[in-house]
């Protein structure tokens, strides 16, 4: 039984509930552990910091959204460490300046007024159907409350600040998942169809009826996924 620990790394306002789901799916055979990445305001310093924490000596990795950018950092940084890295709904391209400009304008709502910053995020984190669906909504506010302003302050700037990591990825040589939900707004498929092109033998997986936040709108067939990905790892 290849039974290392999973570290899996939330995105943007994100915690441990982001992951909820995979961890019960995968406890037989894997302990999740989410990683925090809500003390640093940069990608390196959210990485290392994640490194010091980590479950064990060499584990599973996973990252979703900003996670991702954390993973991808963490590979740079220890990849003997690592025995798979799956990336989830995420993006391996620098920020763009309308993004960054988008982001500074959150930042300053967020200083006056937090819940208008999540009330603005959620269309566009979640498939149409999904914003329609409390209880995922629920989560989604509820974890944002739970890491804070001044946390999404940090992060911003981090997410702002992080490097091309195209150039890198092929030197990736574990096993490989990209995953991303089908009508995911933020971080697109042929954003996925990129880095999988460029990560060699990755595996690329579309969840249908999907935004960003695949982990909680598609809980089945995302831990489904990570399941068949982990089984895969010759340990």
């Amino acid at each position: 039984m290849n039974n290392f620990p999973l570290y899996a790394v939330p995105g943007l306002l994100d915690d441990e509930r982001l992951w909820q789901h995979q961890a019960a799916f995968l406890a037989q055979c894997h302990s999740l552990v989410t990683a925090d990445i809500s003390e640093h305001d940069s990608i390196a310093a959210l990485a290392a910091a994640a490194l010091a924490k980590a479950p064990a000596e060499r584990f599973a990795l996973a990252g979703l959204s900003m996670g991702g950018y954390v993973a991808m950092e963490i590979m740079r940084q220890a990849p003997e460490r690592v025995v798979a890295l799956a990336l989830l709904d995420t993006n391996s391209r620098p920020d763009s300046a309308p993004a960054i400009e988008s982001r500074k304008n959150l930042m300053a709502l967020a200083k006056t007024d937090f819940q208008a910053v999540i009330d603005s995020l959620t269309p566009r984190l979640l498939h149409p159907d999904h914003v329609a669906d409390r209880s995922i909504v629920k989560l989604v506010e509820d974890m944002a409350h739970s890491v804070g302003p001044a946390a999404f302050e940090r992060q911003q700037r981090a997410i702002m600040g992080r490097i091309d990591s195209r150039p890198f990825l092929p030197r990736i040589q574990c096993p490989m998942l990209v995953l991303c939900g089908r009508e995911d707004l933020l971080t697109p498929l042929e954003l996925h169809i990129e880095m999988a092109a460029l990560i060699p033998g990755a595996q690329l997986v579309v969840v249908e009826h999907c935004g960003h936040l695949s982990t909680i709108e598609q809980p089945q067939q995302v831990s489904a996924a990570l399941a068949a990905w982990l089984a895969a790892v010759p340990i």
